[in-house]
């Protein structure tokens, strides 16, 4: 039974190593670079920034508004593992066209693109929901945490190997073995995603009594009108989802645009890609550490860390001028970045009734998109206004004080408690199908 238990745990992780990848390669390393020096080479000043901003903000709304309804849809219609495999292959599918990409195509970038975040983000719905139906809520924060470590070996991996193939590849040839580094991103997405299909379980299909005979749509709608109304109930639940989309719209961007800031202020290419490639594997350790220390000093606490270190990184960003001024603040990144993602994840998953899991994970994605539209798109008004985006990195440091103040109020306890009560009521009014 406990080598079970491992085989799944380790099967789920894997999805991390799996969809990082498209993280490393696409978001944050190779695409920005390509976007800003291939794709929109044609554009005026600083406006490949600019769109670029505005291309991630598209593709979050969509997913904002998309993942609330899908995550109902999967707790109705028992599906998280096939909705999950849809739109991994969604992800793929945007990822794959990418390599079509060629001078002066940033409008086909984009929309490829944002098809390929779209399956990104919505598929990690479906996978935070598994995580509360495969760890007790002792573990949840070692298991969110080793799968945010598998995540950065296997991201930081394929990375390593593209920029190989693009740095040693002759001057003519680098746009072509960027786009090669496109589709092997999407082979790497695909093949690995195949352990959690196979192995990690479909949990349980819990219906309420007189939703046998109702459309699955017109259910979800059903389920999500009845959250809504009873929201007062998880308010412990609600004020962290309200501080993480705070501190967390800090933490996107930063993520999201640190490339393409590093390349408007002179940063160097290789220094770019290389201090991300860094931060993947310095990340590894790091993320089991945040695990560990909320063994020990709390997850709020361990949270609050990470958040100190994150306001420090935006205020130093104005500063940027060397390239190893680059390299110190992508290690800086690397020691939060995951354990600030890992434990967030946990906490808000020991806050939620199970049966309810993916619905109220569509929630957190809803917060988490949101920050994402928030934040590039700030950054990108900033640096329209000005002409530059060193205020754009510094006006971050807001978003992570109101979030740590807000999350000073939740009661993680009450939380917990709420959640089990809630869960126990559940299971007395719905039937098993």
């Amino acid at each position: 039974m406990e080598k079970d238990h491992k085989k799944i745990i380790n099967a789920w992780a894997m999805y991390d190593w799996a969809n990082s990848a498209f993280a490393t390669t696409i978001m944050a390393a190779v695409l920005p670079v390509y976007y800003a020096s291939v794709a929109a080479a044609n554009l005026p000043g600083n406006s490949a920034t600019v769109y670029w901003a505005y291309t991630t903000s598209i593709s979050l709304l969509i997913a904002a508004i998309a993942s609330p309804i899908l995550g109902a849809l999967a707790d109705f219609s028992g599906s998280k593992k096939r909705l999950l495999a849809l739109f991994a292959f969604i992800g793929v599918l945007g990822t794959a066209l990418l390599y079509f990409v060629k001078t002066g195509d940033w409008l086909m970038a984009s929309i490829f693109f944002i098809v390929g975040d779209l399956g990104f983000a919505g598929s990690l719905v479906f996978y935070d929901s598994l995580l509360p139906h495969i760890a007790s809520g002792e573990e949840m924060d070692q298991v969110s945490s080793k799968g945010y470590a598998l995540g950065y070996l296997g991201g930081g991996l394929l990375l390593a190997v593209n920029l190989v193939m693009i740095m040693l590849a002759p001057k003519e040839l680098t746009g072509l073995m960027s786009r090669l580094s496109f589709l092997s991103v999407a082979i790497w997405w695909f093949v690995f995603t195949i352990p959690l299909l196979k192995y990690v379980p479909e949990p349980d299909r819990h219906i309420m009594a007189g939703e046998e005979e109702i459309n699955p749509l017109k259910a979800s709608f059903g389920r999500l009108g009845r959250t809504f109304k009873e929201i007062r109930k998880y308010r412990q639940l609600f004020i962290f989802l309200i501080a993480f989309w705070f501190y967390n719209d800090g933490i996107g961007t930063i993520i999201k645009m640190a490339t393409i800031y590093g390349a408007e202020i002179g940063i160097g290419q290789t220094t770019l890609i290389g201090t991300l490639l860094m931060v993947q594997f310095v990340a590894i350790p790091f993320a089991f550490l945040f695990g560990w220390l909320a063994k020990k000093i709390g997850t709020k606490k361990s949270i609050y860390l990470s958040l100190l270190i994150y306001t420090l990184i935006a205020i130093f960003g104005y500063f940027m001028q060397q390239e190893w001024h680059f390299w110190a603040l992508g290690f800086a990144v690397a020691t939060v970045q995951g354990g600030s993602q890992a434990l967030s994840r946990s906490l808000f998953g020991r806050m939620m009734p199970k049966s309810k899991s993916a619905e109220f994970f569509g929630f957190f994605s809803v917060s988490e998109k949101f920050a994402g539209i928030a934040g590039p798109f700030v950054f990108g008004v900033v640096g329209q206004l000005v002409g530059h985006s060193r205020l754009s990195i510094v006006s971050l440091i807001i978003f992570f004080i109101i979030g740590a103040i807000l999350l000073s109020r939740v009661n993680v306890e009450e939380g917990i408690a709420i959640a089990e009560k809630e869960e126990a009521a559940l299971q007395e009014v719905t039937v098993q199908a």
